[in-house]
């Protein structure tokens, strides 16, 4: 509840007071920058329909008053008068501790290691999710905080992992096709493609910009061995600068180079850091792969030792058995891991019987939109 609303600096500024004694301040530009009225936003899908040209650089705050409370700010020299909900300011307050340790991770994301995911695994059934809105929010909302789940009841059929991206979004196709299949071959173009054992690794590291999901589906599994595992790249990431805050920084600060040209016509490269952070700190991607890393050439002769010393500890961690959680996909199950974060990894596996899984892309700004139109559905229905 707004309890006062000050403006200062001639007008440049507002300070605003809640009920409890927490204040915050806005600047006016901003405020009519953001102005929800319909001359300002559209009311159908909420975009703005104006430029900051359009805004007068003298803007001030001529008058303001908390009306049912509500904030009501007059803005000069335009006279424009615009109600912002207190409910909204407080969602969009920026006055706030900026000193975040550099790696931080948003309010939503749960990390995690072997202790305590191992035994709860988040799972949904296909055939509930389709119908079931609330089934399937819980599961996306799992994907958002964890980075993977698993989906069983799919058909043990080819094409069939099309349907978990369905739910949610849509397929990125690649060279590989619109998905491609996991089992052992003759002469393979990518080591995939055998029984051997694969260390945890993101996806297609090579790639500008990076297939953000993975979905990998169980078509047929008769093999001995061959089990899937899981480690979240963020956990790994916050052990690593615990220990070695160095060894963090220089992951983080200096790009890796990866490439791929496994296949005839295809020649992928990429440079991005192993650790990848954002402006403000945000840890917002893991890079890792041992069988596309191409040569380090960004690194300063004076770091390279101490770089690869941070990039051997890292490789560690990921193989601490600690921070995997393991499981044996069946036919008909399948998971989807966040390819900007858990890392996923193969055991190897016998040469009798058979193990046939697919794989595709999609990406995550689709799962995150449908995840947060259920949210807004369900958030309607209670009001």
């Amino acid at each position: 509840m707004l309890t006062h609303a000050l403006i200062g600096d001639a007008g440049k500024t507002i300070e605003l007071g809640w009920k409890g004694g927490a204040r915050s301040r806005f600047h006016a530009m901003w405020l009519r920058d953001n102005a929800l009225d319909d001359k300002t936003r559209s009311a159908g899908n909420g975009q703005r329909l104006i430029t900051i040209l359009d805004i007068p650089a003298e803007t001030r705050i001529g008058a303001a008053s908390i009306k049912d409370g509500d904030l009501e700010i007059t803005f000069a020299p335009d006279q424009k008068t615009v109600s912002f909900p207190a409910a909204w300011l407080t969602a969009n307050a920026y006055d706030r501790d900026a000193s975040r340790k550099a790696g931080w991770t948003g309010d939503a994301i749960r990390r995690w290691t072997g202790a305590t995911m191992q035994n709860s695994v988040p799972r949904a059934g296909y055939a509930a999710a389709a119908h079931d809105s609330d089934v399937l929010r819980e599961w996306l909302s799992a994907v958002r905080a964890y980075g993977f789940a698993v989906m069983d009841g799919l058909p043990a059929e080819s094409g069939a992992l099309c349907k978990v991206v369905d739910l949610f979004g849509y397929i990125r196709e690649t060279n590989y096709g619109r998905w491609f299949d996991v089992r052992a071959e003759v002469n393979p173009s990518n080591l995939a493609y055998t029984n051997l054992g694969l260390q945890a690794h993101t996806d297609n590291p090579y790639r500008d910009p990076v297939p953000t999901l993975q979905i990998l589906a169980c078509v047929e599994n008769t093999v001995d061995g061959g089990e899937s595992s899981v480690v979240d790249g963020f956990a790994v990431a916050a052990a690593l600068q615990a220990e070695n805050p160095e060894g963090f920084r220089l992951l983080s600060s200096y790009p890796a180079r990866f490439e791929y040209a496994g296949s005839s016509g295809v020649r992928l490269q990429a440079k991005r850091p192993m650790i990848e952070l954002g402006p403000d700190g945000e840890l917002i991607c893991i890079r890792f792969n041992n069988r596309s890393l191409a040569p380090t050439v960004d690194v300063p002769f004076a770091e390279m030792d101490r770089y690869y010393a941070a990039y051997r500890r890292f490789a560690e961690l990921i193989e601490d058995p600690s921070f995997e959680v393991t499981f044996k996909l069946e036919a008909g199950q399948s998971f989807i891991v966040d390819n900007t974060r858990v890392m996923h990894a193969r055991k190897a596996f016998s040469g009798s019987g058979k193990r046939w899984l697919q794989g595709c892309y999609a990406d995550k700004d689709g799962l995150l939109s449908t995840l947060a139109a259920i949210e807004h559905q369900f958030k309607e229905a209670a009001e």
